[in-house]
């Protein structure tokens, strides 16, 4: 176990773990510049740093508020502890640990976080993209991954270190150099993989090949597909690009006019209790519902599927068992903002006619 802080730091993390407003991991990285240079946050820091793995990176669904067990420090199976980008793993620890050396210096966190950076940069791949684990576990977790945001999220991060802008202003020029070269790789890979349907450019999987850059599948729910989910994230990416070369205009161009043509009409999500009482979850019709879009997208036809853990594509969201319509969202509003807001905005940024 890793300790930088004395443990009296750890005592007091364990205490505002428990008083009521202690802050939750998931709003760790909302909190103001003020809170950073405090005590609970020096506490957090430390905690965090005692799951960093011998790689560099961190792993996923850990409440990392509080130190960790030990049962999880004697877990010996990879797959529990490995280091990983899913689920917003180590881009959290990193972007948190940016915001604690940006308000109050420590060596042995600038250290931790330059271990942070360099996994990052040593899970890419040569042509640009992420797998989910680094080390590679086998699996569909090598495909190139934009699912839940994975690789979008290590982009960003790049990127704001690449421009030297808070939290990350203490990186190095070299990191900065570094960081800006991974961006751009990164950036070529998203365009090669862009499928085009007719010759016109449409959107992303939620996981492309490795190899080949073909979309590819992950669990039996996750088919091969156009995502109206996870492409939302990799336009708003795109769109962050200052001074937007002519491929990346028509990039975001060809997704925007995909978006557009996709939405679902009259229907609405329904949560309510099903016969027997249980939780339940229904598309339901409505002539006055908002627009939804499908997160999966057969390709060619643009139909909405939905598939459950049978593996079995369908077209009617009710007919896939009650465990995955309640456990996964298939159908939402992604686009929405983006197309009345985001796009909107970015067109008269780059005054485009």
């Amino acid at each position: 176990m890793r300790c930088g802080v004395p443990i009296a730091l750890l005592l007091l993390l364990a205490a505002a773990g428990a008083a009521p407003g202690a802050v939750k991991w998931g709003e760790i990285n909302q909190q103001p510049a003020r809170w950073y240079a405090g005590d609970e946050a020096r506490a957090i820091a430390a905690s965090i740093v005692q799951y960093q793995t011998p790689e560099g990176g961190w792993p996923k669904n850990k409440d990392m508020t509080m130190p960790p067990s030990a049962e999880f420090l004697a877990e010996t199976k990879f797959d529990h502890r490995a280091p990983t980008i899913d689920n917003d793993a180590t881009t959290t620890q990193l972007t948190y640990l940016a915001h604690v050396l940006t308000a109050q210096d420590n060596p042995a966190w600038h250290a931790d976080f330059d271990r942070g950076f360099e996994y990052l940069l040593a899970a890419q791949y040569a042509n640009g993209g992420w797998g989910q684990y680094h080390p590679p576990i086998p699996g569909y977790y090598t495909h190139i991954t934009f699912n839940d945001d994975a690789m979008v999220n290590v982009l960003e991060l790049l990127r704001e270190v690449s421009r030297g802008r808070a939290p990350y202003a203490f990186t190095t020029p070299a990191q900065r150099a570094r960081a800006a070269a991974a961006v751009e790789r990164g950036l070529a890979c998203i365009l090669r993989t862009q499928v085009k349907q007719d010759g016109q450019l449409t959107v992303w999987c939620a996981q492309h090949d490795e190899v080949t850059f073909a979309p590819a599948p992950a669990r039996n729910f996750e088919p091969v597909s156009l995502s109206g989910a996870e492409s939302v994230g990799v336009v708003r990416f795109l769109m962050g690009i200052e001074h937007p070369a002519p491929e990346v205009v028509a990039a975001i161009e060809g997704a925007v006019a995909w978006f557009k043509a996709v939405p679902i009409h009259g229907l609405r999500v329904d949560d309510t209790p099903g016969a027997d009482g249980q939780k339940d979850r229904h598309a339901v019709a409505d002539p006055g519902a908002p627009l939804l879009w499908a997160r999966f997208y057969e390709l060619g036809t643009n139909r909405p599927i939905f598939t459950g853990r049978d593996k079995v594509v369908r077209y009617d969201f009710n007919a896939i068992e009650r465990e995955r319509r309640t456990g996964y969202r298939y159908l939402k509003d992604w686009p929405a903002s983006l197309l009345e807001q985001d796009y909107p905005r970015w067109r008269a940024k780059n005054h485009l006619p």
